[in-house]
């Protein structure tokens, strides 16, 4: 399978409007950061997991061709709002949208009209189902399995598929999902920033203490502010072997 990160940065993205900070301000295209979102490929079968704002921008560079699922962890704007953008995928068919039961709620409300039993010419062709954590599925030939964690006091989804598991905006995570994470060797999880704390996603370094915790062997962070520093920096200076800052762009084989 490979995986390319579409976007690794934070709500705001990278640089950040009117800021003038060193990262803001990097000629590095490594220090710019769309939202985050990815996109898994197999000989067979594309999941793209979130759709936030950027999509469009981040799937031009991509070979059009079918997506076979999408993976929502929650419904957050910039996970979601880019469903829209979409449509040109549709001319292969109604894409599944796979959701928790509140985001799908919440997408019936804030995009009703692609939703719906009386669609208008044009909107996107969406088959949302609905998922559950520990329940897996089969989006096309691969197998994904959901797990729970905590987004303050949300609770949204992150993904199993393979030796690989995907996790974003997570605060914490409950002990009984670890189980669901034993054999993971690749982990993409979200770090905000060093200090201080943040009250709904972990710091680089419980970002760490949570990949050390589950055994993994290598940690792409995600989901990361400006604050984060320098990438070249951070990578060649700061992080412990094993981990390192995604950028957009990257593509792994997992």
């Amino acid at each position: 399978m490979r995986f390319t990160f579409l976007g690794t940065g934070t709500s705001g993205g990278v640089p950040a409007l009117g800021c003038h900070c060193a990262v803001c301000e990097s000629t590095d295209p490594h220090d710019k950061r769309l939202r985050t979102a990815g996109l898994l490929e197999t000989e067979d079968t594309r999941i793209l997991i979130d759709c936030g704002p950027d999509i469009r921008q981040q799937l031009m560079p991509m070979e059009f061709n079918q997506i076979d699922g999408v993976l929502l962890t929650h419904v957050h704007y910039d996970h979601v709002a880019g469903i829209d953008d979409l449509r040109p995928f549709c001319v292969y068919g109604p894409i599944g949208i796979y959701a928790d039961q509140h985001t799908g709620d919440r997408l019936h409300q804030s995009m009703p009209y692609c939703f719906g039993d009386h669609l208008y010419p044009g909107v996107p062709l969406l088959d949302l189902k609905t998922i559950e954590p520990h329940h897996p599925i089969m989006v096309g030939h691969v197998e994904v399995m959901p797990i729970q964690v905590m987004h303050a006091l949300l609770p949204i989804l992150g993904f199993r598929i393979g030796k690989m598991a995907y996790i974003t905006d997570m605060r914490t995570i409950n002990d009984t999902e670890l189980p669901y994470l034993e054999g993971v060797e690749t982990l993409v999880v979200n770090a905000l920033r060093f200090k201080p704390l943040h009250y709904s996603h972990m710091t680089v370094d419980e970002a760490i203490a949570f990949s050390r915790k589950i055994g993994v062997r290598h940690t792409y962070l995600v989901h990361m502010s400006h604050d984060v520093g320098l990438h070249k920096v951070v990578n060649n200076e700061i992080l412990p072997e094993g981990f390192e800052l995604a950028y957009d762009g990257l593509q792994i084989d997992v």
